[in-house]
């Protein structure tokens, strides 16, 4: 039986409700005359502290409150991709017709997925009536857009003998399409859809090392701090440093098959942006809209701060449900400090006792819980799968400030740190991630993949321009003492060799046609022609030509090399072949020539 309580007090979004006694911690209740959504998060006696999920404005204490003896659940089926959800999985395009407004008003109930929208199904014939099924054995399919093909699967939850699968056709979300016997003698129908608790991981049947990158077309990050598919990775930074155009940027041009972007108490008109943008960018692999492939979750940060954190559970429990398909899933959340913060709130609100800077103690701990659901792993059920969820969660740390609590905690569960840094993005060095503090723990498990598509020698090379930027730093606090004249004529050339990376490899243009996104054969091909630049006028130097002589030389030609990110296209890469092997030549011509003038002299 449903427990009914009374509202005793209220606070904001924090409602404790008495006369509870059997409720469970994580249920959903309905709270008030409205019936507002709310979710039970302590039990003391027969008290229940309830974080509701809309505005609690108008609510007085006496108002009945409905429990449903459910935790929060998303419905997971057809007709997830292509929608904008709110914190807790409604549809924002029906709440608004429901609405008939603008605003969001409260108490509306709508589901997730469409109940009139009839989808085309075709059974699996590897299973049969008779066969015994369990958990992520796939029933049959469903084109859901153009790009994805839906497996209506088995839930983690059921298993037994299949008694009854629906024919070939037209079918709801809540049509039965097939009917399993489970082991206790109880028949239960299966329908397009089911409903999977947001806060509980979906099962796996074992996990892999994260050894495929993420493409992502950023030369910074596929080449210096790669991340890898099933990975996880933070990008923190001030006010200003680019956070949301590169989020963008990985969720349009990466080679993932599904992509969720996760809102979360962002500034309304950056979600808005987000909104209208993704509906028109064209999929770059397959020349689709996106959105065929992209489910978006709005929480902007005037919506009550209990959605907020709900948000991102609902966005990664819609991911695991992709990758238990097969799929690999990019999870984008921005950001987690905006999550982090309502979780400050409501805990201050719960009367508990604040650690670093207000945050609750178990801020690490929920982190932990969100990072971990990310991997690459087989998924139970047939036929075979392998699937993966990649999250990345931007860090907005005020003042920029790493070490506060939701940044340095981040790290902890985190193996690629993606930092933002003002001052490049003031110098209009885009993208500003500093390559400094930067890092990322797959480069050695990527390094196969890269030697066996694209070159052997990728990690060496990326290796040797790491170190060449290192340097540089260093040297940077000699030319502000001394100036370059104190330099040695190779640390001169360092200092060039790192110029040509930072604007020939570093910087890129997310809004130009060509430079927007790289191939990885481009991107190796650029190193390639630096590096071996670097290597030939080591020894060029190393014979007494002077850098400067150098670059008056091929100042023409190595401009040429930096201005091939925007004027060489992906499918015209041997270009960068014949400009390298001309700037090899011109140095070994420059050598002779010095050494003719020196011999004159």
């Amino acid at each position: 039986m449903p427990v009914v309580g009374r509202i005793l007090r209220i606070s904001g979004p924090l409602v404790v409700a008495e006369g509870m006694k059997g409720a469970q911690m994580y249920e959903m209740v309905e709270v008030g005359e409205e019936r507002l959504v709310g979710e039970i998060n302590r039990i003391s006696g027969d008290l229940a502290f309830i974080q509701v999920y809309e505005s609690t404005t108008g609510l007085k204490p006496g108002e009945p409150v409905y429990g449903t003896g459910a935790p929060l659940s998303i419905e997971l089926g057809p007709g997830l991709l292509q929608s904008i959800l709110d914190g807790i999985g409604r549809p924002l395009s029906v709440i608004r017709e429901e609405s008939k407004s603008p605003f969001i008003k409260r108490g509306i109930k709508v589901p997730t997925l469409p109940r009139d929208k009839k989808w085309a199904f075709e059974p699996n014939k590897e299973i049969r009536p008779g066969d015994k099924v369990g958990p992520g054995d796939v029933l049959g399919y469903v084109q859901e857009t153009p790009l994805i093909r839906h497996a209506i699967m088995v839930p983690p939850d059921v298993s037994g003998v299949l008694e009854w699968v629906a024919s070939e056709g037209d079918y709801t979300v809540e049509e039965s399409i097939a009917v399993v016997k489970t082991g206790d003698g109880e028949k239960r129908e299966l329908r397009l859809m089911h409903k999977w608790p947001v806060r509980k991981p979906r099962p796996v049947a074992s996990k892999f090392d994260p050894v495929l990158p993420l493409i992502t077309g950023m030369r910074v990050l596929d080449t210096f701090f790669p991340m890898a598919k099933g990975g996880t990775g933070a990008i923190p930074g001030p006010f200003g440093s680019g956070k949301t155009v590169t989020l963008h940027s990985l969720a349009k041009w990466s080679d993932a098959r599904v992509i969720v972007y996760i809102g979360c108490g962002e500034r309304g008109n950056e979600m808005t942006e987000a909104l209208l943008r993704y509906p028109k960018y064209t999929d770059p692999w397959s020349g689709r809209p996106l959105m065929e492939r992209t489910i978006l979750i709005a929480n902007t940060s005037n919506m009550p701060v209990a959605a907020r954190e709900a948000s991102i559970y609902t966005g990664v429990t819609i991911a695991e449900y992709y990758r238990d398909m097969g799929y690999d899933v990019l999870l984008v959340a921005d950001s987690t400090s905006r999550w982090a913060e309502a979780l400050r709130e409501i805990a201050g609100r719960l009367e508990e006792m604040p650690a670093e800077e207000g945050f609750p103690s178990y801020l690490a701990s929920r982190l932990a819980e969100f990072y971990s659901r990310a991997g690459r792993a087989r998924v139970p059920g047939r036929p075979e799968r392998v699937g993966s969820v990649t999250i990345v969660g931007a860090v907005s740390p005020p003042g920029g400030d790493f070490t506060e609590p939701v940044t340095s905690n981040t790290k902890r569960y985190i193996r690629v740190f993606w930092a933002l840094d003002a001052r490049l993005a003031y110098s209009r060095h885009y993208p500003a991630i500093n390559w400094i503090i930067s890092y990322s723990a797959y480069v050695d498990l990527v390094a196969k993949w890269w030697a066996e598509n694209v070159d052997p020698r990728w990690k060496e090379y990326r290796d040797e321009a790491y170190k060449i930027l290192l340097r540089e730093d260093e040297l940077k606090e000699i030319v502000r003492l001394v100036g370059t004249e104190g330099l040695s004529e190779k640390d001169k050339l360092i200092l060039e060799v790192a110029r040509l990376l930072k604007e020939g490899f570093l910087q890129q243009n997310a809004y130009d046609p060509v430079d927007a996104f790289a191939s990885p054969q481009k991107q190796w091909r650029q190193l390639r022609a630096i590096i071996d630049f670097y290597r030939e006028a080591t020894r060029v130097v190393d014979e007494g030509v002077p850098v400067k002589f150098i670059r008056e030389k091929l100042g023409l030609l190595l401009r040429e090399l930096v201005m091939a990110r925007y004027k060489v296209p992906n499918d015209r890469v041997e270009e960068i072949d014949k400009l390298r092997d001309k700037i090899l030549e011109e140095l070994a011509r420059l050598a002779q020539e010095y050494k003719s003038r020196v011999h004159a002299v």
